[in-house]
């Protein structure tokens, strides 16, 4: 938590270029660390999926032997990837949200952008609490039937390491959510003193 909010600059110009949002800052506790890392991660995965699918494709066409579970891996892995690197498409300011409208408030109501922003990140916080909560109960069923895909005798593949790494990522999706909510209100607070100053 050594991390401190931008200061708003004394000159108006300058002060306009500055954005009012926490996007712009590092997450308490080195959060953008391990949401970063686990961007990477995803971005690897991809990678490696992609090297699979031109091995299968040069298997087809070249040997007329294909890799056996390509279809399998890769429809298990879009939704691992995505939930990896959920975290820090919200970290970085890339998540769906009103860009036209902040843009234009955060210039000339930066109080009422850090509302909006902290209310956007509250919803998100609680969204992704429900979805996290209502997602534990498939991943304990999928360990205890061992739930796969693929067919007995050619390939099988678990389904619960896909669905505890979407719990991960939620978590660490609602974790981000609720710092940024967090740093909001504290810049909002910050504004309030600095106008009564």
């Amino acid at each position: 938590m050594s991390e401190s909010l931008p200061r708003p600059a004394d000159d108006a110009s300058v002060g306009a270029s500055i954005a009012s949002d926490a996007y712009n800052s590092p997450l308490p506790f080195g959060l953008h660390r391990l949401v970063s890392g686990m961007n990477a991660l995803g971005t690897v995965w991809i990678l490696a999926l992609m090297v699979l699918i031109n091995l299968d494709v040069f298997g087809r066409n070249l040997l007329g032997v294909p890799v056996r579970g390509v279809t399998e891996l890769v429809s298990l892995s879009i939704v691992g990837i995505v939930f990896l690197q959920l975290g820090d498409t919200l970290r970085t300011g890339r998540f769906t949200r009103a860009d036209i409208l902040l843009d234009r408030l955060k210039h000339t109501r930066p109080m009422l952008t850090d509302a909006l922003h902290a209310l956007y990140h509250t919803i998100g916080l609680a969204l992704m609490v429900v979805i996290l909560l209502a997602s534990w109960a498939p991943l304990v069923e999928s360990v205890r039937i061992r739930e796969y895909v693929g067919a007995i005798g050619d390939f099988q593949a678990p389904v619960w390491p896909v669905r505890l790494i979407t719990l991960v990522g939620l978590s660490v999706t609602a974790l981000c959510f609720g710092l940024l909510a967090w740093m909001d209100l504290r810049r909002l607070a910050s504004r309030r003193n600095g106008e009564r100053a």
